[in-house]
C-alpha cells in the first residue's frame, strides 16, 4: 500500500472574502475550514497537515481535531504556492510515496472523491491525479513523490497546477459537485447557505 500524506492549504488570506477570514466563516454551524479538514480526516491517508498561517492562532483551533499536524506558513501573503512547498517538504520528510492537497476554502468535497483519487493512484496512475465531475476537474489533486522536488521549487498564487502543462495526469471521474465549489467570496458563501453542496 502507498503511503499517501494529505495537506490542508489553510493559509491564505482570502482577500476576495469581504467581511473577515473566510475560512472561519460559519456554514452549518462550523468554520468552512473545519467542514474540509474533516474531509481529510475522514478518507484514506496515513497521515495529514494543515499549513495555517493568515490568522493562525484562529485558524489552527478550527482544524485541529481532525488533523494530525499543522505548519505555520509565515509567508502566506506570497501565494499559495508557499503553503504547497510546506507541504510537499513535510511529505517529502515522511518519505511519502504521494501528496494530496485539498484548500481549506471548499467545504463540499466527498471523501469518496479522495478515497477515489487515492485508489486512482494506488491502481497504477502515475504523476498527478485529479477529479473529474462532467467537464469539470477540481480538487484534490495527488502528486507521486517524482513531483515532490519541482513542487518545493512553484512559485506565486497557482501553487501545484504549474506542474499540469509539463506532467501526465490522469483523471477520475467522480459524482461529486464538491470538487469544483470553493468559496472566495460573501456571495459564494450565502448561495451555499441556501442551495448547500449539491
Amino acid at each position: 500500500m502507498s503511503d499517501v500524506v494529505g495537506v490542508l492549504l489553510a493559509a491564505g488570506t482570502g482577500s476576495r472574502f469581504e467581511d473577515g477570514n473566510k475560512l472561519l466563516a460559519r456554514l452549518e454551524d462550523e468554520p468552512i475550514v473545519s467542514h474540509a479538514a474533516r474531509t481529510l480526516a475522514t478518507s484514506p491517508l496515513e497521515h495529514t497537515i494543515a499549513i495555517v498561517g493568515h490568522d493562525a492562532d484562529r485558524v489552527r483551533p478550527a482544524v485541529a481535531a481532525f488533523v494530525d499536524d499543522t505548519i505555520e506558513n509565515d509567508d502566506y501573503d506570497r501565494g499559495q504556492s508557499r503553503s504547497v512547498r510546506l507541504g510537499a517538504r513535510a511529505a517529502r520528510d515522511a518519505d511519502a510515496d504521494a501528496v494530496l492537497f485539498l484548500p481549506g476554502d471548499m467545504p463540499c468535497v466527498d471523501p469518496a472523491t479522495v478515497r477515489a483519487v487515492v485508489d486512482g493512484y494506488r491502481d497504477g496512475s502515475e504523476g498527478i491525479v485529479a477529479p473529474t465531475d462532467g467537464d469539470r476537474r477540481g480538487n484534490p489533486v495527488l502528486f507521486d513523490a517524482r513531483h515532490f522536488d519541482s513542487l518545493t521549487d512553484v512559485s506565486g498564487d497557482i501553487g501545484g497546477r504549474a506542474l499540469f502543462e509539463s506532467a501526465e495526469v490522469s483523471l477520475v471521474p467522480v459524482d461529486d459537485s464538491g470538487i469544483a465549489i470553493d468559496v472566495d467570496t460573501v456571495a459564494d458563501l450565502r448561495r451555499l447557505r441556501h442551495s448547500g453542496c449539491d
